[in-house]
């Protein structure tokens, strides 16, 4: 039987990094209730498209509509096996959302699978839950997560960590190793 998780979405997060693994998680079984602050099922989230084309830092474009398929204000966070953070710009705004960082919280003090990409760290690091564990994140994120007590999984861009129950990587061409190593936290049974 698959899992209930919960996407914590805003506007500007990564389009793969939303996308994809509300695709992947669902095609395995399980449940995701993509949401936004102050947005309900129906309504959208707009997407920016994050690339290395070879400059300083990654390049962006606009993404796609994204539609959010739960109601923010109908989440009841105990209902949840776990929880996915896509990265992108929407962390910035996401990590001031007292709500938001109220569900972050809950999902790393209960020990819940906690799934976060990119500049999701963010979002971990303004929770003030993650120190002395092992993260990675987007390498611009690294001065927040050593600031936020943590130790930063200076890794391959294709890589990712798993600490406990939570699991991050540093960008979107981590997504094989991501959601495997998330799939193997939730407990999720492939066979072929």
């Amino acid at each position: 039987m698959g899992k209930k998780l919960l996407m914590l979405c805003g506007d500007f997060g990564e389009d793969y990094e939303v996308m994809v693994p509300f695709q992947a998680l669902q095609a395995v079984g399980h449940a995701v209730h993509a949401v936004a602050p102050d947005k309900k099922a129906g309504d959208y989230v707009m997407t920016a498209i994050h690339d290395f084309e070879g400059q300083q830092t990654y390049s962006e474009k606009p993404g796609h509509r994204f539609t959010l398929n739960y109601s923010f204000d109908d989440v009841k966070m105990e209902q949840y096996d776990g929880l996915v953070i896509p990265g992108g710009r929407a962390p910035e705004y996401l990590r001031n959302h007292a709500k938001v960082m109220a569900i972050v919280k809950y999902f790393l003090a209960e020990n819940k699978p906690v799934a976060a990409i990119c500049h999701a760290a963010q979002m971990l690091a303004a929770s003030g839950m993650i120190k002395g564990r092992k993260v990675s994140a987007y390498p611009a994120c690294q001065a927040e997560v050593e600031l936020a007590g943590a130790s930063y999984a200076n890794i391959a861009i294709d890589g990712a960590v798993t600490d406990g129950k939570l699991v991050t990587a540093p960008a979107w061409p981590a997504h094989p190793a991501w959601i495997a190593q998330y799939l193997a936290v939730l407990g999720t049974q492939i066979t072929h």
